[in-house]
C-alpha cells in the first residue's frame, strides 16, 4: 500500500532537529507525532522514538487486533482502521499509546476502513467491494466529542470508497473509478455532496495547506484548494 507523509521541522537542536508532526494519507500505515513514529502492521502498533534521527529507538509494540490497515493522527490521538473496527487511541503519553474506545459497524463486516478525524468528528469510508467483502459501501460519520464513547451519526452511500481527507468545512472522498467526491461539512455530522471529479480512479488524498494531493491509479494529481469547495487542478504526473 502506498502512503505519502509530509513533515515539517520545528524549533529544536539546529544540528539535529527532531521530526515534527507529519501529515499522511488516510490509507497510510505510519505517521509521525512530535518525536515519535507510529507504525501499524496487521495486528500491532509499534512505537519508535526518533528524536535522534540517526539513532531511532524502538520503544514498544502494542497489540490492537486483527487485519489492521490504516493509521491517522490528530493532536494527541491516533485513529486506527481495520477491516472490522475503528480504534481510538490516546498518545497523551507519546511512548505509551492507550486504547480509549472503538467503533464497529456490525452490519458491514470485513470492509476496508480508512479514517480521518479532528477533536469532535471522525469520517470513515467502509468499502465492501473487491477484497474487502460485504454488500454495502458507505461513508460513515462518528460523533467523537466523547472520545471514550463514539456514536455513529450519519451514513452516506458511496459506490467504491477509498481514502479521504478534509480541509476546513470541505471533505474529499475518493470513490475509486467513479472519481473524487467533494462534500460540504459545515454541518460536520451531515455531509452534503456538492461536486464530483470524474477524471481518474482515485485511491487516496492529502490536503496540505492550499494543495490537495491525489493518488490515482493513473498517477498523481495536484489541486489548488484555496477555495476548498472548488478544487482547481494544477498539474498531473502520470
Amino acid at each position: 500500500m502506498l502512503a505519502f507523509v509530509f513533515t515539517t521541522c520545528g524549533k529544536g537542536d539546529s544540528e539535529n532537529p527532531g521530526p515534527q508532526t507529519g501529515t499522511g494519507g488516510s490509507k497510510a500505515r505510519f505517521t509521525i507525532l512530535g518525536d515519535y513514529l507510529y507504525v501499524v502492521d496487521s495486528e500491532n502498533l509499534k512505537v519508535f522514538n526518533i528524536r535522534s534521527v540517526d539513532n531511532p529507538v524502538f520503544i514498544k509494540s502494542v497489540r490492537i487486533g486483527f487485519e489492521i490497515e490504516t493509521i491517522y493522527p490528530f493532536r494527541d490521538r491516533l485513529f486506527i482502521g481495520s477491516t472490522t473496527a475503528v480504534y481510538f487511541y490516546s498518545v497523551a503519553d507519546p511512548a505509551n499509546p492507550v486504547q480509549i474506545s472503538q467503533a464497529i459497524e456490525p452490519t458491514i463486516m470485513r470492509r476496508c476502513d480508512p479514517v480521518v478525524a479532528n477533536d469532535s468528528v471522525a469520517y470513515a469510508t467502509l468499502n465492501t467491494s473487491g477484497p474487502c467483502g460485504g454488500t454495502q459501501s458507505i461513508l460513515v460519520v462518528y460523533d467523537i466529542r466523547n472520545f471514550a464513547s463514539p456514536v455513529r451519526v450519519t451514513t452516506r452511500n458511496v459506490n467504491s470508497p477509498n481514502g479521504l481527507g478534509f480541509k476546513d468545512s470541505t471533505l474529499y472522498v475518493c470513490d475509486g473509478p467513479n472519481g473524487l467526491m467533494v462534500y460540504n461539512i459545515k454541518n460536520a455530522w451531515n455531509p452534503k455532496e456538492i461536486r464530483l471529479f470524474s477524471d481518474g480512479d482515485y485511491l487516496d488524498v492529502i490536503p496540505f495547506g492550499n494543495w490537495l494531493y491525489c493518488w490515482t491509479k493513473q498517477g498523481l494529481l495536484i489541486y489548488n484548494i484555496e477555495k476548498p469547495e472548488s478544487p482547481r487542478k494544477i498539474t498531473e504526473i502520470l
